[in-house]
């Protein structure tokens, strides 16, 4: 892996009370894995404040990945943004570091915030289980036609 690619700190030049650390690190950077419901759409924009605290590295800030979804319950294409508005790292240092890698923390963080269960909205009603329709554009008649009436004795009790 290229090194510019990186997000490297240069620690011995690091401002005593902090610098400020913006940009974007491409995602093939992170090895984020094959999914079948996200794909990435950028690269993971950062927006880090970093200072050195006695004998630790202090990182705190923004990550963001903006993604292609799809929506586990109706299949519809959505776009979203895998995020960590509060990314906290510290790191021991010593006297003899110079340089330090932050993309294993960064990668960690965003792998943390990847959607495990993506919907569209949370209000998604998914797909008809008999008939394949998406329920969130209208209801369909497949339930009625095929009803089972053995518990409708007891649809009346509340």
């Amino acid at each position: 892996m290229e090194t510019q690619a990186r997000l490297i700190v240069d620690i011995a030049r690091l401002d005593a009370d902090g610098e400020r650390y913006q940009g974007e690190l491409p995602v093939a950077l992170f090895d984020l894995g094959e999914s079948e419901v996200f794909s990435p759409e950028g690269g993971v924009a950062y927006d880090l404040f970093i200072q050195v605290l006695g004998t630790e590295l202090l990182v705190r800030g923004k990550l963001s990945l903006p993604l292609n979804c799809v929506c586990v319950r109706c299949a519809a294409d959505f776009k979203s943004v895998a995020k960590d508005d509060g990314f906290v790292t510290s790191i021991e240092i010593s006297d003899t570091t110079d340089f330090l890698d932050l993309t294993e923390e960064v990668r960690e963080a965003i792998i943390l915030a990847l959607p495990g269960y993506p919907v569209c909205s949370k209000t998604c009603k998914g797909l008809c289980m008999t008939c394949g329709k998406n329920l969130n554009t209208g209801g369909c008649t497949c339930h009625e036609a095929g009803r089972d009436t053995r518990w409708g004795a007891l649809e009346g009790l509340s």
